[in-house]
């Protein structure tokens, strides 16, 4: 598992480096362990060696965890939602990722009112439109943040996009762009139950574009824990 520190570390190295040379601080930039499939010995290996943040993608990989991972840590769902599993996870992760419509708006509004709670979540942007993801298009986004600021026990804290896999990272940079824009738009509109301080986007691949392009929040998995069997 030393090889989990190791790429660590140069990750972080690297966030230092493109920090440093775009006048940014490092320490605003979250990174987020993406542990789809990882066993909680690894998961808790990471967490030791400096990660306070986990990413899944699945209700229930979440709930098989959570008992056996570091109480200390953030849990974050960035994966598609439905609303019949958000009762599961509402009192457990730190920031929902990926919300896309109305209806799961509700639904977190609701649950999260029942726990007491109030829920910060993020808008799922679809900025390159692409048909096998999910997300709302760009021009909708501030219809939608409108609509959703309605709701009293839901705090839209930023917006999320998945950028398409390009061997070279610089074909999304445009995608990371058009979405800081957007970021900044929204936040100069001061609408209620509305805090924009996170802008996820970056992965494995493309990271140190998006942190570039304004991200200061990255979802790292394969980087960190190597490549994995998704079909196990």
């Amino acid at each position: 598992m030393e090889n989990i520190q190791v790429n660590i570390a140069e990750i972080k190295e690297e966030i230092n480096q493109i920090c440093q040379s775009y006048g940014r601080n490092a320490e605003d930039i979250t990174l987020i362990a993406v542990t789809k499939t990882v066993d909680t010995d690894k998961i808790n290996y990471a967490v030791g060696c400096g990660i306070a943040n986990l990413g899944e993608n699945k209700v229930q990989e979440i709930m098989d965890k959570y008992d056996a991972v570091d109480r200390n840590v953030k849990w974050h769902l960035i994966g598609h939602l439905q609303t019949n599993k958000v009762k599961y996870i509402i009192d457990k992760v730190e920031l929902i990722h990926s919300v896309d419509s109305i209806k799961l708006a509700e639904e977190i509004n609701k649950r999260a009112e029942k726990n007491n709670l109030i829920k910060d979540v993020l808008v799922q942007i679809n900025v390159a439109e692409e048909d096998t993801k999910f997300g709302i298009d760009l021009e909708q986004a501030v219809d939608f943040v409108k609509s959703i600021s309605e709701f009293e026990n839901i705090r839209v804290k930023g917006l999320m996009t998945i950028a398409p896999y390009d061997l070279d990272p610089e074909g999304v940079r445009p995608v990371f762009r058009q979405l800081k824009k957007k970021f900044d738009e929204l936040a100069q509109m001061n609408l209620p139950n509305t805090d924009l301080k996170h802008l996820s986007m970056g992965m494995s691949n493309d990271y140190k574009v998006a942190i570039e392009e304004g991200s200061n929040m990255i979802r790292i998995g394969t980087a960190i824990f190597g490549k994995r069997n998704y079909n196990k």
